[in-house]
């Protein structure tokens, strides 16, 4: 039986358990803490500290190919497990891409794609010269270590350019801030690409998303109002932008569509993604099944949509504490609705779990997802 090792505990792991199975490969899992979401579900789970080389090494010993819940491990440690024949699907070449906004804003720029004007800034002073030239506000972002929101800043003017510096203080050594343009955008979208060692390639339908503080809320798939050859464009932007990065597995290319036309790449993900939650319910092959058959080196799933519309809301948490409880109203009112729970404690904002709704019309589905999912936040007044 081949050994994939996932390094990191988190519901990304988790939901790569179900398609382990079906698959007839076994997930070995290198968790932060005992009793994390995905150590809830995978038996051959280990605690330990990602950031330690030894730690890393130790448990990709027996495994067969290591792969990702997040991005964070460092990439020296990816290297030296790559320099003891050990694979690592993405390697730490591609990687650096999604660990190091600088690194991927350079190597972008350099492949023609579309991204916001950007450059690195050194102090608050080239901060407030970047401002100058390209217009108030400007949104700064910390190159390494930031996620749901944590390490991005807008700020409105020259007054508040020493606040991503201060901030810096509470992130990684050794970020840097990154200076953007403020895009004034109408919506944000997504596309998923999985990709296999040899080149082999596909990619999912794009999908809208919501962000709420920085956090996804709700993804509709597919993106409605997108025209026939703005799809084509997306989603062939997406196949090259894995082919020249040589990502295996799961990319998310995380796009914004400005308010003058430009849609532009704002993130990229190297790893089963939020925005791609949709697909366990509403694709022929999940995004987590086709990333373990990509680290396998298995051949790829299809990736068309079984409805016409599939909308998928975050859980996230409320004041509702026993979430299993409340799915007995949530399937009473919609016995269609799906429901994936982590098995996390229940954090006011923490995303503890989502719900999929699929049909014809985007409003009734969007609303059907969205009263499942407000009941279990204990939003709903019914």
């Amino acid at each position: 039986m081949r050994v994939i090792g996932v390094v990191g505990g988190g519901q990304l792991a988790r939901m790569m358990q179900p398609a382990a199975i079906g698959l007839g490969l076994r997930l070995r899992l290198l968790a932060e803490m005992a009793g994390s979401s995905a150590a809830q579900v995978i038996p051959d789970a280990v605690v330990g500290d990602y950031t330690d080389p030894e730690t890393v090494a130790t448990f990709a010993r027996g495994c067969d190919v290591i792969t990702f819940d997040h991005e964070h491990v460092p990439t020296a440690i990816l290297h030296s497990l790559e320099d003891a024949g050990i694979a690592v699907r993405p390697g730490p070449d591609a990687l650096v891409h999604a660990q190091d906004k600088a690194v991927m804003r350079a190597r972008l720029g350099a492949l023609g794609v579309p991204c916001p004007a950007n450059e690195v800034v050194p102090d608050a002073a080239a901060l407030i010269a970047f401002g100058d030239a390209h217009g108030w506000p400007v949104i700064a972002k910390t190159s390494r270590g930031g996620y749901d929101g944590k390490g991005v800043w807008k700020l409105a003017g020259p007054a508040e350019a020493a606040v991503p510096f201060d901030g810096l203080e509470g992130l990684r050594a050794d970020a840097v801030v990154i200076a953007e343009e403020f895009v004034d955008f109408t919506r944000e979208l997504s596309v998923l690409v999985a990709r296999r060692p040899g080149g082999q390639a596909v990619v999912y339908p794009v999908s809208e998303t919501v962000q709420t503080d920085g956090i996804c809320t709700a993804t509709t798939t597919p993106a409605p109002g997108l025209r026939a050859d703005q799809v084509r464009d997306l989603k062939a932007m997406a196949l090259r932008i894995a082919a020249e990065l040589g990502v295996v597995g799961v990319l998310a290319v995380e796009l914004m569509e400005a308010r003058d036309g430009r849609i532009v790449v704002n993130e990229l993900a190297m790893r089963p993604h939020n925005t791609g939650h949709w697909s366990i319910d509403g694709s022929v092959t999940s995004q987590f099944e086709n990333h373990l058959r990509a680290v396998a080196d298995l051949p790829l799933g299809s990736t068309e949509t079984l409805a016409p519309v599939t909308v998928m809301v975050n859980v996230l948490g409320g004041s509702l504490g026993d979430l299993v409880a409340g799915l007995d109203d949530v399937f009473s009112h919609d016995p269609a609705v799906k429901v994936q729970l982590y098995g996390k404690d229940v954090v006011p904002g923490r995303k503890v779990g989502h719900v999929t709704a699929m049909g014809e019309d985007v409003e009734q589905t969007s609303a059907r997802a969205w009263r499942a999912a407000r009941y279990l936040m204990g939003e709903s007044d019914e």
